[in-house]
Formats: C-alpha cells, sequence, structure tokens
C-alpha cells in the first residue's frame, strides 16, 4: 500500500521537484500551497505525513504546525519541516514545536526522501508496538 505525503509549499517549481524527488519511493503526493489547504488536508486526507514549508502565504508553516499539535485529530501526523530557514533558531523551533525532521532549501533529492521514509517507518513501527 502506498504512503500518502502532503507537500504544503507556496512555489508550483518546490511542489514538483518534491513530487518528481518522491516518486520512486512509491509514495502518493497530495500538494497544497497555503496554511488553511494544510490544515484542510489534514483533516480530510488519509495521511501519512506532511511536508512543511514555514513561509507560506495567509497562515505561515509556524502556525499550522501548533494547530496541528493542539488538534487531537491531527496531533500524531509525523511533520518534515522543510524551508530555506537555515539558522539553528529556526532548527530549535521545529524541534520545540514537534516536528519529527526538519531539512533545508535548497536540499538534495535523496537526503529528503530518506528522512521522509524514515520518518513514516518510525511513525509505523511505533504504531504497531
Amino acid at each position: 500500500m502506498s504512503r500518502r505525503v502532503l507537500v504544503v509549499e507556496d512555489s508550483a517549481v518546490i511542489r514538483r521537484l518534491v513530487e518528481v524527488c518522491l516518486r520512486p519511493a512509491d509514495l502518493e503526493v497530495v500538494m497544497r500551497e497555503d496554511g488553511p489547504g494544510a490544515l484542510e488536508a489534514a483533516l480530510s486526507e488519509n495521511l501519512d505525513l506532511m511536508v512543511l514549508d514555514i513561509g507560506l502565504p495567509e497562515m505561515d508553516g509556524w502556525e499550522v504546525l501548533d494547530r496541528l499539535r493542539s488538534d487531537p485529530r491531527t496531533r500524531a501526523l509525523p511533520v518534515l519541516v522543510l524551508t530555506a530557514h537555515a539558522e539553528e533558531e529556526s532548527r530549535r523551533r521545529a524541534n520545540e514545536s514537534g516536528a519529527d525532521g526538519f531539512i533545508t532549501k535548497p536540499f538534495q533529492p535523496d537526503e529528503l526522501r530518506q528522512e521522509i521514509l524514515r520518518i513514516v517507518a518510525e511513525r509505523s513501527i511505533s504504531h504497531v508496538v
């Protein structure tokens, strides 16, 4: 069974790049371009992981992550932050906000794919135990 990954990114080019990067891993990609769309998809789609940009229009990724973690329906959804904000403060904030991983742009496709597969595998194991 294919895993479903939501990619939340305002840049169509980056969304497409992530989709192409994940194709070899047999991951089904769902895409949204803003915070409200991310929250809607988190509730309506059967997702295994969210790849979340921080610099989103309407509602930034930090607010999306905070809302996901405060809602019992989405609290356990794994989130990988993918952002151009490379400073240590962003990495610390992602960790404190409950993100499961953090990758900066520009990224290496293999690194992104492996990190997503690692998070999905860890979550699968934790649900079995």
